[in-house]
């Protein structure tokens, strides 16, 4: 038994697995009759899994809205979305998509019987005044298997450009009541957004596993999902209907689904403190940005770490991972990490990641970027980076 204190987030009621899409009639109404759905703007509604969404809620008998959400929220289209239907008295908001469409369905289930608007919560760029509730019931059902956020306190909203920012609207409060996880919806999900959005889950994973608030809890979870995703990622990346594959898709989806609930408990790291001002700042999506730079960060780290923090146990957690990517239990703790770097880096040209550049972003851009990304994530890195080796990180994938 530990003697190590630690404190775990609520989590939703968690329904997983292939079919629990079909209990979504059932969860819902158990919340109230008046509903307002968010969806994405496209991919959800022309697949097959539309008319058997709308079928389920006519069979329940609800009262519904629906809204389709393009792109990442910003705070205008949330206090848009809120002020539109406050006055509909809506019991449950159901959120059908990537993460996205469920930190949308947070941050407005968060503020249709509250009085504020969304800036009056976020920090740095707004009031950053404390959140009192109560939030409206939220159903979560993610179409992809990446942020986590069906498990998350985290709204994330999002400006981009010169002016841009990338915050979170963050409370218990706005944890999802239910979360309904089914692997088969990512069937339809094209292989390089599978991709991008299945890095930026094991970065999620890593840097949880990693952090240096990490508590048994976290570390135990994370390892589960680590080895979900390194038996599960290629498999499910493949495509088609065989049995390989729908388990492939099955482990990607737990694999991301616990990387949501390790972060809300011990937070992330330094690739994401570089994600979110890179996808603020310039069109860089999400899992592109972790993707691209998970390797690089990870040898800027163990440098890091060797020069300056010899007795981390993060070096033996790292080396722990390189062994199981590398399939090599018997390796020695440096060459397990160096190994990790490498098998990083094979991923990166393997699943074709873009550079930076690709975005727009250069040389210039480098500077800036490091000075907003000392946010929460940065925070739990397992080492305190320097201005110059975060610059080394960005430049190594410009």
């Amino acid at each position: 038994m530990t003697s190590v204190g630690f404190t775990a987030p609520r989590v939703p009621r968690i329904v997983f697995g292939a079919g629990s899409f079909d209990r979504l009639g059932v969860e819902v109404s158990a919340f109230g009759r008046r509903v307002l759905l968010l969806t994405g703007a496209r991919s959800l509604r022309g697949s097959p899994w539309w008319p058997r969404l709308q079928a389920q809620l006519d069979g329940a008998d609800l009262t519904r809205w629906e809204v389709a959400v393009d792109g990442e929220p910003s705070p205008e289209l949330v206090d848009e979305l809120v002020l539109s239907h406050r006055s509909r008295r809506v019991e449950v908001v159901l959120a059908v998509g990537g993460g996205s469409v469920l930190d949308a369905g947070k941050a407005v289930a968060g503020l249709l019987r509250a009085e504020t608007t969304l800036l009056d919560h976020l920090e740095v760029v707004g009031r950053g005044l404390p959140y009192r509730g109560p939030a409206v019931p939220l159903v979560a059902v993610p179409t992809t298997a990446g942020t986590g956020s069906e498990t998350t306190m985290n709204a994330v909203v999002s400006r981009c450009g010169p002016g841009g920012f990338k915050r979170s609207f963050r409370d218990e409060e706005l944890v999802a009541r239910v979360a309904v996880v089914d692997p088969e919806l990512l069937a339809g999900v094209p292989p390089h957004l599978m991709a991008a959005q299945g890095m930026d889950a094991f970065t999620q994973l890593l840097e949880s596993y990693l952090s240096v608030r990490a508590a048994p809890l976290s570390e135990a979870l994370a390892w589960s999902g680590l080895e979900a995703f390194a038996a599960g990622f290629w498999d499910a990346l493949a495509g088609g209907e065989g049995d390989v594959t729908r388990l492939g898709r099955s482990r990607l989806s737990y694999a991301a689904m616990v990387s949501g609930i390790t972060l809300a408990q011990v937070g992330l790291g330094a690739v994401h403190g570089l994600a979110a001002p890179l996808g603020a700042f310039h069109p860089v999506p999400h899992g592109v940005a972790c993707g691209t730079l998970a390797a690089e960060a990870t040898r800027v780290n163990l440098a890091a770490l060797r020069g300056r923090l010899p007795g981390s146990p993060a070096l033996e957690r790292y080396a722990r991972v390189g062994r199981l990517l590398a399939g090599d239990g018997g390796l020695p703790e440096g060459a397990a990490a160096e190994r990790l770097v490498e098998v990083l880096r094979e991923w990166t040209d393997r699943l074709d990641l873009p550079r930076l550049s690709a975005f727009g972003v250069t040389s210039s851009d480098l500077d800036r970027v490091v000075a907003d990304s000392r946010g929460s994530s940065m925070r739990t890195n397992p080492v305190v980076l320097e201005d110059g080796e975060l610059g080394e990180i960005l430049r190594a994938r410009l």
